[in-house]
């Protein structure tokens, strides 16, 4: 499935994890968009990469910078990107963010990568 036209184009993203419990996290995000699919870095000591890890469903809908929800939610699919991939979602990622081109490397740093359900 295509990325929806309300996630098109936006510059932040609230991406949805789920705790163990079922309980919702929202967490807004930089991403980047490429042949259908989003990308985004987080570290891999971070909650939300520890809920994806335990479970790949998300929700997904555009956002503010703060976080506040500006549409609806859109239900996706996580996945940690092998390292072999990573250069392609780094830059992305820069060309989409000028911060993102600052050396704030971490070797804990990930990509990750949401495909949409159809």
């Amino acid at each position: 499935m295509p990325v929806p036209a309300e996630i098109s184009g936006q510059k932040y993203i609230s991406l949805t994890t789920f705790r163990k419990t079922g309980v919702p996290v929202r967490t807004p995000l930089w991403f980047a968009e490429a042949q259908g699919k989003l990308y985004f870095m987080t570290r891999n000591d971070f909650g939300k990469y520890k809920r994806i890890r335990n479970n790949p469903k998300v929700l997904v809908a555009p956002c503010t910078m703060r976080g506040k929800v500006t549409g609806p939610d859109f239900p996706a699919t996580a996945r940690i990107l092998p390292r072999d991939q990573w250069p392609s979602a780094k830059r992305l990622l820069n060309q989409k963010y000028w911060l993102a081109r600052l050396p704030f490397w971490s070797s804990k740093n990930e990509f990750l990568e949401i495909e949409f359900q159809g």
